[in-house]
């Protein structure tokens, strides 16, 4: 599937009950015992016909999305652990796993729409439930957890999905990750392609596949910190790196890679805001990137709820002028007063071919004071980096105190059946 042609008029035509956040699943057996656990989040583009004509449908894998009731795990040789996530009107991502003596893997990804869904599929002609497989998309070792940050993309016919910050592990042995991990081959930095750097630009080269070519990893862009000021004064204070990835069509039929650094210094930051609704706008050369946040007034939060991007792309585009939206997001959430932070690269997904990566952000909406930000309020990854420390020290402690325990023991041992003279 090729959507790019038509990504920009039906790109993310979703309902509000369609969120692209990583979400957490699990499947248990009888007994209570998890045999799959998963964090991710899945991007579809799906190709179907409206009057004759052909249309892409984008949508992202709502947070609700349920496992039951067709996920399993497994019985004996007869049946595959299965992790099945269903969702809207009758659609199923279908994740069938199966395992050897030292590896597991998603044999096979299965995907069943519905076209007679018109909340997806505007104006469908098609009336009738669709089925997308592949094979082997996913291996990693036994007692290991899967992860890939990067955005996989499984191309299947009429379908596109687009997996990122992905972290799975089938069979685990305690009901929770291992903290070993198999990080997957697009997080792995490539030796064989270079980035040919440009001012401020940075350009990879590709090869003629339906993907971009891998690249080496562009060096983090520079923090920068920008503030919006309303009628009561400092209404948006952000501070993070900004980096934005764009994947397109060349005049040549091939897929190329954009990926642009925010130089802090050249970028010019505007925005409005109101009681519940703030925005900021941040312009680079001809490049500019839209935040919008929002108000949640039920529990006094803050949230991202869009992204839109404008750019203009190397004279090999085939389509020169790029944008792209997003309004169905539901990141960077914190308590107003508070700040929201996190050190660790988030992906902000607008579309299947435009994404916005900020680094070591911190952001504070509605309720600022001055240029400083509250208190904080750390971010999932974040804590979650915390855990490896904490847990090294502690058994880097356990085993000193074991070494100091067999030295006392092993010094009593060497005196006894001697008797002082």
């Amino acid at each position: 599937v090729d959507p790019a042609s038509k990504a920009l008029t039906n790109s993310l035509s979703l309902s509000p009950g369609f969120l692209q956040v990583s979400s957490s699943f699990d499947v248990k057996d009888s007994s209570g015992k998890v045999c799959i656990i998963a964090n991710l989040t899945a991007a579809f583009s799906v190709e179907y016909k409206s009057n004759g004509q052909k249309q892409f449908a984008h949508f992202f894998l709502p947070q609700n999305a349920t496992t039951e009731p067709h996920s399993s795990c497994g019985e004996g040789n007869t049946s595959q652990p299965s992790l099945a996530l269903s969702f809207g009107a009758g659609h199923l991502l279908r994740l069938n796993f199966s395992k050897t003596v030292d590896k597991y893997q998603v044999e096979k990804l299965i995907f069943s729409y519905n076209l007679s869904d018109a909340t997806l599929f505007h104006n469908s002609t098609e009336g009738k439930v669709m089925e997308a497989s592949q094979k082997s998309v996913i291996q990693a070792h036994m007692g290991t957890e899967y992860r890939c940050i990067s955005s996989k993309r499984i191309l299947m016919k009429h379908v596109n999905i687009t997996f990122s910050n992905v972290t799975l592990e089938a069979f685990p042995t305690n009901g929770t990750f291992s903290r070993n991990k198999t990080e997957c081959s697009e997080d792995m930095v490539s030796t064989t392609t270079t980035v040919v750097p440009t001012t401020p630009k940075q350009t990879t080269s590709q090869v003629p596949t339906a993907s971009p070519a891998p690249t080496a990893s562009p060096p983090n862009p520079a923090v920068g910190k920008y503030n919006v000021t309303g009628t009561n004064g400092t209404c948006v204070l952000a501070s993070m790196g900004l980096q934005l990835n764009i994947t397109y069509q060349k005049k040549d039929e091939k897929m190329g890679l954009d990926l642009l650094n925010f130089i802090p210094h050249n970028t010019t930051a505007s925005g409005k805001c109101d009681n519940a609704s703030a925005f900021l706008n941040l312009t680079f050369e001809k490049t500019k990137i839209i935040f919008h946040f929002v108000l949640n007034a039920s529990n006094d939060k803050f949230f991202l709820r869009g992204v839109s991007v404008s750019t203009t792309l190397p004279s090999e585009a085939k389509a020169p002028v790029f944008e792209a939206s997003n309004n169905s997001m539901s990141e960077l959430r914190a308590t107003v007063g508070n700040s929201y932070k996190c050190s660790a690269e988030e992906n902000l997904q607008v579309t299947d071919k435009a994404l916005v990566n900020v680094f070591n952000v911190q952001v504070q909406v509605f309720k600022v004071d001055g240029d400083k930000f509250g208190a904080v309020e750390e971010c999932q990854l974040d804590e979650n980096n915390m855990l490896i420390p904490i847990i090294v020290g502690a058994a880097l402690a356990g085993l000193v105190l074991i070494v100091l325990i067999a030295y006392l023991i092993g010094r009593k041992r060497s005196h006894a059946g001697y008797q002082t003279i």
